[in-house]
């Protein structure tokens, strides 16, 4: 989307960081918005599995709960200028410096989560977004989709 609009074929984009930052420094565009700041909790990385994956792999998942759980507390804790350093792999064409401002920026709009837990709210606030873009035909039940009993495993145990 950002290539395509720094080309002009748009006249409006919306990106995550580093990117909407970069695209501000090539002149390409302006940054007007913070939409994880404006939009509230939405659930923009959600882990999906089938009921009988969820079944057989209770041990797979509390693993990975158990992973992402330290590093939503190791990101809570660390500075902005470690989380730039352990992200800087991932994003070869940015400096430290850059890396730093996107921790802030994500730290002062509260983007990151810091538990594994998948709140109600946050998914109905996505329905609205969905509903709201002529893009949801039918709202779920929270309790339908959502099991959030590895979390609670991983929690109570942590």
């Amino acid at each position: 989307m950002s290539g395509a609009f720094a080309a002009g074929e748009a006249d409006f984009t919306t990106a995550f960081e580093p990117t909407a930052s970069q695209l501000e420094k090539d002149g390409a565009g302006y940054v007007v918005a913070s939409i994880g700041k404006d939009s509230g909790k939405i659930p923009y990385t959600a882990y999906s599995v089938t009921k009988s994956y969820m079944k057989d792999n209770k041990e797979t998942l509390e693993k990975f709960t158990r992973a992402l759980y330290k590093a939503q507390i190791w990101c809570k804790d660390a500075t902005d200028k470690q989380i730039a350093e352990a992200i800087q792999p991932y994003f070869e064409d940015n400096t430290i410096d850059e890396l730093i401002i996107v921790a802030q920026k994500y730290r002062e709009i509260g983007a990151w989560c810091e538990n594994p837990y998948f709140e109600k709210e946050s998914l109905d606030n996505l329905m609205d977004v969905m509903e709201s873009a002529g893009e949801l035909d039918k709202r779920v039940d929270y309790d339908k989709i959502v099991d959030m009993s590895v979390v609670d495993e991983v929690m109570e145990n942590k």
